[in-house]
């Protein structure tokens, strides 16, 4: 149907390209408009049902809503407008720019205004910028037939009904019922009779991660949303618990990579937008790892050609150990599965597998160091005056040192980091290596000084 839909696209076959749209969701119409030459957007999105129009509008990227706008009559935004829900179109006013600001609320009636702008005071962050507040309550002394009756006539404005919510005179949440509940009760049963009291909610200020959290964990559809004094405010739907989902992972990833997040994607930020966000980083990891140079030139006397081959590979092997030990304790956090409390749990069994791993590693280097130099290069006077057995011991005790090391700092540092209130995946795979790297070189040195008294 989409590669259909953007042939007659191509040829201009508007009237059966719209009877094909109204087939299509509102997501796969925003992909094909993203596909197609700016100039024709407008025409196909007009030939839209007005409902569908606006949903359609909902799921495109900030670039088209803004050049749609600015090619719509005040009664064609204002048309589109009427269709959203109050979230989306808080989101929208944040995103636009001031002079598109000031015509979109010009065409929006005066309570929708007060609305959008109590939704855009609340933190960034917090679950009161993403909730919405259109959603069924009833009162709990109403029949189930009353309730119905509610239903049929508020449901078309709502963003969900399948959740409904039960508040008293004040507002206050006291209990929620689903459309399921209400198809098996009675006409006549009361609403406070089968309604449940065991709400779980969370607070305007709640972090909006956490809310989605708590969405994916008891499987909600939505969340209620209170004040201060449990007054339901709003609800956070599970949609927009799965868009806060997807960009902290996409913010996680740009920091467990070394780049400052940006909001906006690959193509759309600048070069010198992607340099800015890099080259921070690189320039601290880069001045950082001075230490390990200054070590090096410190102990090079003492060391000799066959000791310092192996500094590469014992330094990629206690970063990569530290990286996949962070990985693992970054998400275990964000999930919640480990938890600060858990700090000992977790130290003990990193410097459990950081052993284990240490020994089979030191084993299979000692295996493949007397490969090497015993067998291959016995003849090579080069290495005819090492001890090849007293080198691989002293490689052998670094790997296990430097392996249990990384596996500790690898699991306390993003640990440390959430206990600081600072994000755990600031501490992942590029500063952990640099960190490793440093410490992996000064015991490398003092053990080969121990054991080969050099």
């Amino acid at each position: 149907m989409y590669e259909n839909a953007l042939e007659l696209l191509k040829e201009k076959r508007y009237p059966e390209l719209r009877t094909m749209l109204m087939e299509m969701e509102a997501p796969d119409i925003a992909l094909l408009l993203e596909e197609a030459e700016m100039e024709v957007v407008p025409r196909i999105y007009r030939i839209l049902p007005k409902e569908l129009a606006a949903e359609t509008f909902t799921e495109m990227d900030a670039d088209m809503q803004e050049m749609l706008i600015r090619s719509f009559s005040d009664n064609e935004l204002g048309e589109v407008l009427e269709e959203m829900f109050l979230d989306d179109m808080a989101d929208l006013v944040d995103e636009m720019p001031s002079s598109l600001v000031t015509r979109i609320l010009r065409v929006t009636s005066s309570d929708n205004r007060k609305i959008i702008n109590e939704l855009l005071n609340y933190p960034e962050d917090s679950a009161g910028s993403i909730m919405t507040i259109e959603f069924v309550d009833f009162k709990k002394h109403i029949t189930v037939k009353e309730a119905f009756d509610i239903l049929r006539k508020t449901a078309p404005d709502k963003e969900t009904v399948y959740t409904c919510y039960v508040t008293d005179a004040r507002r206050h949440l006291i209990g929620v019922v689903t459309v399921k509940d209400l198809l098996l009760a009675p006409y006549d049963e009361i609403i406070e009779n089968i309604m449940d009291t065991g709400v779980i909610y969370n607070y305007t200020h709640d972090d909006k991660e956490e809310v989605a959290r708590d969405i994916e964990k008891y499987g909600f559809l939505a969340m209620p949303i209170v004040d201060n004094e449990t007054r339901l405010v709003g609800i956070v739907t599970v949609d927009d618990a799965i868009e806060v989902i997807s960009e902290e992972a996409e913010e996680d990833f740009a920091i467990m990579a070394a780049v400052t997040p940006s909001e906006e994607t690959y193509f759309k930020t600048s070069i010198w937008g992607h340099s800015k966000n890099r080259i921070l980083w690189l320039l601290i990891l880069m001045l950082s790892s001075t230490f390990t140079g200054m070590i090096i030139t410190n102990y090079e006397t003492a060391m000799n050609a066959l000791l310092v081959s192996f500094i590469p590979m014992i330094m990629g092997t206690g970063g990569n150990s530290g990286s996949q030990s962070s990985a693992m304790i970054v998400r275990g956090l964000a999930t919640e599965e480990i938890k600060l409390k858990d700090f000992m749990r977790v130290f003990i069994k990193e410097l459990c597998i950081g052993v284990f791993v240490g020994v089979v590693l030191a084993v299979v280097n000692a295996l493949r160091t007397w490969l090497m130099y015993e067998l291959m290069y016995k003849n090579d006077p080069v290495y005819a005056e090492y001890n090849i057995w007293m080198v691989s011991l002293t490689v052998g005790l670094t790997i296990i040192g430097v392996v249990v090391l990384a596996k500790i700092l690898g699991a306390v540092l993003p640990m440390l980091a959430k206990r600081l209130n600072l994000d755990p995946a600031i501490m992942a795979s590029p500063l952990i290596t640099t960190i490793v790297d440093t410490c992996a070189v000064l015991l490398y040195f003092n053990i080969a000084i121990a054991v080969l008294s050099i």
